[in-house]
């Protein structure tokens, strides 16, 4: 395809959504952080390593960040050396990462003061559905440009959404993954009372499975991450209290008040400290384990 892209951030997600572009032949350019990441894409995936995020932003049409946070897509792409410096009019940035809204529509208006387009369009799906192609993308910004770049998002993501404005797929992500957060903590008390009362935690969730309080944790979650002891969902639990927080950053800049959300972060936010970071957001259930004097092992 005549679209030229640059990808910077070729992490645990970066990597299969890169690699699905390639496959749906896209000539692209990837950078990173880390030290020889970017060559190791283009040696073992295709594409090239860029030279620098200047580089890359001359070289390319679309650019796309998939990184931490929204400070971190800022220095990418505003810095003295950044992303920015190499676009010319006309292009496009879409930010993939789970980032803040009111940050991203500040990155945004720098950027039309240059001519160049952003959206904001992170994902749901985790690694599994990065690798396949099959992510859930929430696409905020100007409809005219979504649809431009429509094809670069469907390489990577089975269901592409329109949010609305600039900031409205970030905010749409941190709900949703706010949600998540909510339906798996209540989903590891329901299981943790369940076996005090003597029932078998793998029958409560296939019952669970079967009935009215099924949700994405006890179809995906409980048995494979939980009950296995694997905890290797792929998702970080950082990353959980860092979305949940700015989900409540947004009920608050619209004076919205979520008591439940601000309950489900205190309790996200206390697994954080005691389990320390690195950890698989599935290990909270670790926690509400030691919470409630049991495990589920």
């Amino acid at each position: 395809m005549d679209m030229r892209i640059g990808f910077v951030g070729i992490g645990a997600m970066g990597w299969p959504m890169a690699a699905n572009l390639i496959k749906a032949g896209f000539a692209l350019q990837v950078a990173d952080a880390r030290a020889g990441q970017a060559s190791k894409f283009a040696a073992e995936v295709g594409g090239k390593a860029a030279a620098s995020l200047r580089a890359l932003g001359e070289a390319s049409d679309v650019v796309i960040t998939m990184l931490p946070t929204s400070k971190d897509v800022r220095s990418v792409i505003l810095d003295a050396d950044g992303v920015a410096a190499g676009l010319r009019p006309g292009a496009i940035v879409i930010d993939m990462s789970s980032g803040v809204p009111a940050e991203t529509a500040a990155i945004a208006e720098r950027l039309a003061a240059m001519g160049v387009a952003m959206l904001d369009a992170p994902v749901s799906g985790g690694v599994r559905k990065a690798v396949t192609g099959e992510l859930a993308i929430m696409v905020g910004g100007d409809s005219k440009v979504a649809l431009e770049i429509d094809p670069v998002l469907r390489a990577m993501g089975k269901s592409v959404i329109r949010a609305g404005g600039i900031g409205s797929g970030q905010a749409m992500k941190a709900l949703n993954n706010l949600v998540s957060a909510g339906g798996f903590l209540i989903a590891i008390e329901a299981l943790l009372v369940g076996k005090k009362f003597g029932l078998d935690p793998a029958v409560m969730v296939d019952i669970l499975n079967a009935s009215t309080g099924m949700n994405n944790s006890t179809q995906v979650k409980l048995k494979q991450f939980v009950l296995s002891g694997s905890y290797g969902s792929g998702f970080a639990l950082d990353l959980m209290v860092k979305d949940i927080g700015i989900a409540l950053d947004v009920a608050k800049d619209l004076d919205v008040n979520a008591p439940f959300a601000a309950l489900c972060r205190n309790i996200w936010s206390a697994a954080q400290a005691d389990l320390g970071a690195g950890r698989d957001h599935t290990e909270l259930a670790k926690f509400a384990a030691k919470v409630a004097g049991m495990n589920l092992g």
